[in-house]
């Protein structure tokens, strides 16, 4: 029992010693912990201290140095006033002075439109009173002439006209002398030349083809029963076929060379087969058209290669082949268009000018004439729309335009394709004409010579090559004659297409006679 005793009072002490402990451990912890936070608290003040210590000086600083700003902007302010009401004083003098000065030369103006207006005043009455001299004069003049004023006047213009008209004359004829002894003799020696080196063959297409048979017979078949297969046949190609007495042959007449080269094909083909009947004809006529599309392409090639032109667009080249199948006066428009490339790349050559687009301006001059059945216009303005179309060089479109004379040309060019295709189209057998378009050339060809006044007669001869003309004596002057022979010319050449040129000899005769008896 006093054991159990102990050991509770040991177990009691020990609790009370260490809560004393805990509690004196408690306390230490705790006013360490006041005096950490009043230190800090203390340290906080003095840092604040400080703090609005410092953003006082810095508040007196930044406010002098505001103040320092202040006046220094308020000196310049001050500064730039005064300067600138200096310079608004120095410009107020200025127009001052421009005032005084304007207001100076305004009198002095007035002063010297009031000296004119008197010098004008003085000066109309001297003018009314030289022109009441000049009229007393012009009286004495007329009295002492037995001549009115307008007599005079027309007297006088026509003595001047007539001097003029000798002056004309006289240098219209050494202009010409001239001209012609220069030009001429180097033109004569180029196309000379050029003539001798494209030596070109030339026939004249007729508007016919003939197809031969192997007999008689076959005109029967051809024919058909009741004419249907030769009705079918020239209802699809558009081709006359004549069946005459001609042994062994029939004949297509047609002017599209076109439709009568696809008629000669199909014909040769049908006689070839042997089968002969309105379907196998349309069939065959679909074929021969299809071979003639790709022969006049072979054609077109083959013309481009021998002219040695390239880049020409593939629709050019197929429209150049189908002027193999074009005729105009019944000559071949592809080789009238081969033959003046090579006459404009020979003329560029001895020009000084580029032959390879001259060579292509000439070949493409009548390409208008591929379409001119199948499109409206000329075959000009067809042949300037293609070259458009196919963005040809400018130069080659003016030459292209202006081949006939249709535009005045600009350019050497143009003037090179002119010439070539003039000699082209005038060589001997190079073309025909009909009678009726020939005897229609002559007459207005006289027609025109007729209209001129003065002119007595005038006769178309070589073939429309030359005109003579007859006038009379008592109206043309040896000086008018020159003046007329150029005017008829220039007339001619404006309102007739011929090729070459036209020789315009007038010729003027005196003649007096008297019998002695």
């Amino acid at each position: 029992m006093p054991q159990a005793i102990w050991v509770a009072v040991f177990v009691v002490l020990a609790i009370a010693i260490g809560a004393g402990m805990f509690y004196a451990g408690v306390t230490y912890r705790r006013k360490t912990a006041e005096q950490k936070i009043g230190s800090a608290e203390e340290e906080a003040m003095r840092i604040v201290n400080d703090a609005m210590k410092a953003a006082q000086q810095k508040r007196k600083e930044m406010l002098v140095e505001a103040k320092d700003q202040a006046f220094q902007l308020k000196t310049e302010a001050d500064r730039e006033i005064k300067e600138r009401r200096s310079e608004l004083a120095r410009q107020e003098r200025r127009l001052d002075q421009k005032e005084e000065a304007m207001d100076r030369k305004v009198s002095a103006l007035e002063d010297k439109e009031e000296d004119l207006r008197k010098r004008s005043e003085l000066a109309e009455a001297r003018l009314a009173e030289i022109e009441q001299i000049k009229a007393r004069e012009l009286e004495k003049m007329e009295v002492i002439a037995q001549l009115s004023t307008e007599d005079a006047k027309q007297l006088l213009l026509n003595r001047v006209d007539e001097q003029l008209t000798h002056e004309k004359a006289m240098h219209i004829a050494q202009f010409e002398t001239n001209f012609k002894d220069q030009a001429e003799t180097l033109a004569r020696e180029i196309l000379t030349q050029t003539i001798a080196r494209c030596a070109a063959d030339h026939s004249s297409e007729a508007t016919v083809s003939v197809v031969p048979l192997p007999s008689d017979e076959m005109k029967g078949r051809i024919i058909g029963r009741e004419g249907r297969n030769i009705r079918a046949l020239e209802t699809a190609t558009g081709v006359e076929l004549i069946i005459d007495d001609t042994p062994e042959a029939i004949t297509l007449s047609s002017f599209d060379p076109v439709r009568r080269e696809v008629a000669r094909l199909t014909l040769e083909k049908l006689i070839s087969d042997g089968r002969i009947h309105p379907a196998r004809i349309e069939e065959m006529v679909d074929k021969s058209r299809r071979e003639l599309e790709l022969t006049m392409k072979r054609e077109g090639e083959r013309t481009v290669m021998e002219i040695g032109l390239h880049g020409l667009h593939p629709d050019i080249v197929k429209l150049l082949g189908r002027l193999r199948y074009r005729t105009s006066y019944g000559q071949n428009v592809l080789n009238h268009s081969l033959e003046v490339a090579y006459l404009s790349g020979i003329l560029a050559g001895e020009l000084g000018l580029n032959v390879t687009q001259a060579k292509r301006a000439g070949l493409l001059h009548d390409i208008g004439k591929a379409l001119d059945h199948e499109i409206e216009g000329s075959h000009i303005s067809i042949g300037v729309e293609i070259a458009k179309k196919y963005r040809e060089n400018p130069a080659i479109i003016h030459a292209i335009e202006a081949h006939h004379g249709d535009v005045e040309p600009k350019t050497p060019l143009a003037f090179v394709v002119m010439a070539a295709d003039a000699i082209s189209a005038a060589r001997p057998g190079a073309r025909r004409e009909n009678v009726e378009s020939y005897i229609k050339r002559l007459e207005n060809l006289e027609e025109i010579a007729n209209s001129f006044e003065g002119v007595e007669s005038s006769y178309a001869i070589q073939a429309g090559r030359e005109i003579r003309i007859m006038v009379k004596p008592d109206v043309i002057s040896d000086d008018a004659l020159v003046i007329l022979a150029h005017s008829i010319a220039q007339k001619i050449e404006e309102e007739l297409d011929y090729p070459g040129q036209i020789k315009v000899n007038v010729i003027r005769e005196s003649r007096a006679t008297e019998y002695a008896k």
